[in-house]
């Protein structure tokens, strides 16, 4: 869902099994950046195909890096408490954003509406007929291309 909203040919090729993520110095700073912070609380579950950052009798809570690309990450955390939904557990969700170098923290609370919930699956379909698709999507040209882990698969 991240992708999506992040850059449809990114979705494209890492929904059509072109995973380029292993060799991103960016990808290995969020990593690492998650661990510091959960070694001392470490709560990541692993459900279906997504893994949760945190979850407590309150909140789902998704850590990122950056606030550069809050709708993806927001649509993400929907994402998620929709699958939580499904499963029984409902929870507000909680994006937290832990930038490197700012003191304060971005925190940002989302709760899955029912109208939220018919745009997620507006959207989940728009993934599916993307990805069944044979045409790849344009490259975006944009300046947050620097720094994706497919920089080099679409510019060279």
């Amino acid at each position: 869902m991240n992708y999506y909203f992040h850059c449809k040919r990114q979705c494209y090729l890492f929904g059509n099994r072109m995973n380029l993520e292993d060799n991103s110095e960016e990808v290995e700073i969020g990593r690492a950046l998650h661990e510091e912070r959960d070694s001392s609380d470490n709560t990541e579950i692993a459900i279906e195909n997504v893994r949760l950052d945190k979850l407590t009798k309150e909140y789902l809570t998704e850590v990122k890096k950056t606030d550069a690309d809050v709708e993806a990450s927001r649509w993400q955390l929907l994402l998620y408490l929709k699958i939580l939904k499904e499963k029984g557990i409902i929870r507000k969700g909680k994006l937290e954003f832990i930038e490197k170098n700012k003191s304060a923290h971005k925190v940002e609370i989302v709760e899955l509406t029912p109208e939220l919930e018919e745009r997620l699956k507006d959207y989940e379909e728009e993934i599916e007929q993307l990805l069944a698709g044979d045409k790849i999507p344009e490259v975006l040209n944009a300046g947050k291309c620097k720094k994706c882990a497919y920089y080099e698969y679409c510019y060279i």
